[in-house]
């Protein structure tokens, strides 16, 4: 199969193809690029596989492409440098040896096959040539184009030794799997789960990397499962994996804890990207397997599992190395998940609902998006009720938004006014008075206005005055 056409409209590809000739060399395009044209993704990176000296030939090519900064990683044996809107990526051909305490390969000069065998799955053994005799030209080695076909995802030697030299590419399975909606074949399944403990030599920051990625996908379900049937999440994250198997009060839930949050996932990736609220989903009901009690009459009960899941953050954000300024976010999410529902009700006052406001601020829509995202039931009256409820509670909040003026929510009275009305220094009594007066805001004792609220501190400054 030859693919010239295809290329065409990257004309500075000729220019590889003259270098390789006066270098007497070959050059290849290889891995996502090559993947991705066939499943009709657009790419803008390019992997050149050069047998030779894959960095000299990169710092030559930009010099014909008049590109000036070259990034050559020594370690690695690779360069790269941005050309127009397309990143350019180049190794030599190479291949690798691993010590079973690293994931860090040893690694030499090889030929073609011996680079392409060394590659994680097949979908990404295809390459194109760029050579004079063959321009265009598919090479296929191990069939990658019919698993392609096939929409499955197969290594090119056995799976064992695949993911014995580099534990990552369990990891990387799942996105794939995840990211393009493929089926993993059986071999892999089963050594994913046999080497999931070689997982432990690849650092952290990797496996949180993918494990995001994965969340990223159109359906992330199909990665969290085939982690959890792997028995790979109990080793990545733990405290997702136990609950698989943990029931749910039969007459809200017909699945367990984990399928449940799989559903969820899936239902938000449907309407955001963002991924901190994908994980937010992920991570709503983590703590049912700590607060599961059996009440008499009404099932299994989860009393407090979203203040609890909302503590388990620091831990779990440790551990995944995950970005600290996001915990905050997550926690909140976490700990109000059940709140709106709680206010469906028609004698539900202003008070309670301004209190959502305040405390959801800015992450408001994102927690109803969230809300929205937990109903579950396949029974569509249920979907249609419960949808219509959450309506309802957005149709509340915009009224008392309206009468209120509460988007930017806080005490009229500002904190020198307090000090110089009681008298007194900096103190914690000032954020005490201050945290009084929006307490009467949010209760409807005083309106949302400074002379009212300047009024209210007269009336209770007695009780903080030295």
């Amino acid at each position: 199969m030859n693919l010239k056409e295809k290329l065409e409209k990257y004309s500075f590809l000729i220019k590889f193809s003259k270098l390789a000739t006066k270098r007497e060399e070959k050059v290849y395009i290889v891995g996502g690029f090559v993947r991705d044209l066939f499943l009709g993704r657009d790419k803008k990176e390019f992997d050149f596989l050069i047998v030779g000296d894959g960095v000299q030939f990169a710092k030559e090519i930009s010099k014909k492409l008049n590109e000036k900064k070259v990034v050559i990683y020594k370690t690695f044996g690779t360069a790269q440098f941005q050309h127009e809107d397309y990143f350019l990526e180049f190794v030599g051909a190479r291949e690798e040896s691993y010590d079973r305490a690293s994931r860090n390969p040893k690694v030499e000069r090889g030929t073609f096959l011996q680079d392409i065998k060394r590659r994680d799955f097949t979908i990404n053994t295809l390459a194109i040539s760029l050579n004079k005799n063959d321009f265009g030209e598919l090479i296929d080695t191990y069939n990658g184009l019919e698993d392609i076909e096939k929409k499955i995802l197969r290594t090119p030697i056995d799976p064992m030794v695949t993911f014995d030299d580099d534990p990552l590419r369990i990891m990387r399975a799942f996105r794939f799997a995840s990211n393009l909606e493929f089926d993993v074949v059986d071999e892999i399944k089963i050594a994913a789960s046999e080497m999931k403990e070689r997982l432990s030599i690849v650092a952290q920051e990797r496996i949180t990397e993918e494990f995001l990625k994965i969340l990223s996908s159109a359906r992330p379900s199909i990665g969290l499962k085939l982690m959890y049937e792997t028995g790979v999440m109990s080793i990545v994250f733990p405290e997702i994996s136990i609950m698989g198997g943990v029931e749910q009060r039969k007459d809200y839930h017909h699945k367990d804890v984990f399928q449940h949050t799989c559903i969820v996932v899936d239902n938000i990736s449907k309407v955001t990207d963002d991924v901190w609220l994908r994980f937010a989903a992920l991570v709503h009901d983590i703590a049912k397997p700590q607060t599961k009690r059996f009440v008499e009459g009404i099932g299994w009960t989860f009393h407090g599992h979203e203040e609890m899941g909302a503590r388990m953050m620091k831990s779990v954000f440790e551990k995944l190395k995950l970005p600290l300024h996001k915990i905050e976010y997550i926690k909140k999410l976490i700990r109000l998940h059940l709140r709106p529902i709680a206010l469906v009700d028609d004698d539900v006052t202003d008070s309670a609902i301004r209190r959502l406001i305040v405390q959801a601020d800015e992450e408001l829509d994102d927690l109803i998006t969230l809300c929205r995202a937990d109903i579950t039931s396949k029974n569509p009256n249920k979907v249609t009720k419960y949808l219509e409820n959450y309506e309802k509670v957005m149709s509340r909040v915009r009224e008392v938004r309206e009468k209120d003026k509460l988007r930017a929510f806080q005490s009229p009275v500002r904190g020198d006014e307090i000090m110089k009305v009681l008298d007194i220094k900096p103190s914690k009594t000032v954020g005490i008075v201050k945290s009084r007066i929006e307490e009467a805001i949010l209760e409807g004792e005083i309106p949302n206005e400074y002379e009212a609220a300047f009024e209210y501190l007269i009336k209770i400054k007695n009780e903080y005055k030295n």
